[in-house]
């Protein structure tokens, strides 16, 4: 697999302003020095609690945030500039899948031309292409024929989210970031969304950044997974390192909180989460340094980086 993105020391600070002169006298780091690599094909998982920076860093990487300092390289070029994007087509390359179906679906337009209006962007297409084009988009996603000329609010969460994933892959992008894209829905309809989204990814060979906070669907989508904290990542692994080789206390504390039903184990999956969080309070000092900021990664395999100090496992 060849290398997509690279994303060098991506910070996004947000100015704090305080005094009778409104001056800046501190930052919020959202996104605090970031370093990841995302390979064609594939399928990242960037994952945290509300707040971890998740979702600032994957609208950096499409050019909704503006960022403060770092590198995105793309093609060899850094187009963290909006005048370097529009000139490699990074814009139609790159395209994002948001939470909120509704409010990112304009109520006003008809769902031909919410999904057209990307193509219009970028293509020249005749009226009868155009429909043509946005007609086997909706195929694809699996909506029929007559969702052409319906409004947003016309259709459930399910079939919006479908309608936005069409959207996201009118213009033949090579990475989709999609935050959180399926936590708004019931479990039943995540699940055939989660399906169309890997069927779509084999037949146009996308790479996705999918932005979460349920391991559990992450476990399901991803190939590769970053778990992210205070706005910087205390570990990144492969699936199976994360899921089954976890180092960090942060790390495991989100592993320990996912339901579980086996029923006759419960007091045993109780127990465990019990000592995790003793753990967690406990031992700080070795997973934060003392103004609670996560320690820098290193390296403990070709797959497996954690934070910890003095780079101890």
């Amino acid at each position: 697999m060849s290398e997509l993105i690279q994303i060098k020391d991506l910070n996004v600070h947000y100015p704090i302003r305080s005094g009778f002169f409104n001056r800046i006298t501190d930052h919020v780091r959202a996104v605090d020095g970031v370093n990841f690599v995302i390979e064609e094909g594939k399928t990242y998982g960037l994952v945290g609690e509300s707040g971890s920076g998740k979702s600032t860093t994957g609208k950096a990487i499409v050019g909704l945030e503006k960022v403060t300092s770092g590198q995105i390289i793309y093609k060899g070029q850094d187009i963290t500039k909006a005048s370097v994007r529009k000139g490699m087509n990074y814009n139609q390359d790159v395209q994002m899948i948001f939470q909120d179906s509704m409010s990112s679906l304009n109520p006003k337009k008809r769902i031909i031309d919410i999904i057209a209006e990307p193509i219009r962007n970028f293509e020249r297409l005749s009226d009868q292409e155009e429909k043509k084009k946005v007609r086997g988009l909706l195929d694809i996603v699996g909506m029929p024929d007559d969702a052409l000329y319906k409004y947003p609010h016309e259709f459930s969460g399910g079939q919006r989210q479908r309608i936005g994933v069409a959207r996201a892959i009118a213009t033949s992008p090579k990475l989709i970031v999609a935050d959180e894209p399926v936590s708004a829905l019931d479990l039943s309809v995540q699940a055939q969304v989660l399906n169309f989204m890997k069927r779509i990814q084999e037949e146009y060979k996308l790479s996705y950044l999918f932005i979460s906070h349920d391991l559990g669907v992450v476990k399901h989508m991803c190939d590769n997974i970053a778990i992210m904290y205070h706005g910087r990542f205390v570990e990144i692994g492969s699936r199976e390192d994360i899921y089954n080789n976890p180092q960090h206390i942060y790390t495991k504390r989100l592993l320990s909180a996912i339901p579980r039903i086996d029923v006759r184990n419960r007091d045993m999956h109780m127990e465990a989460r019990r000592q995790v969080e003793l753990e967690y309070q406990k031992a700080q000092n070795d997973y934060y340094d003392a103004n609670g900021r996560v320690f820098d990664l290193t390296k403990l395999s070709d797959t497996h980086q954690v934070a910890l100090k003095g780079g101890k496992a």
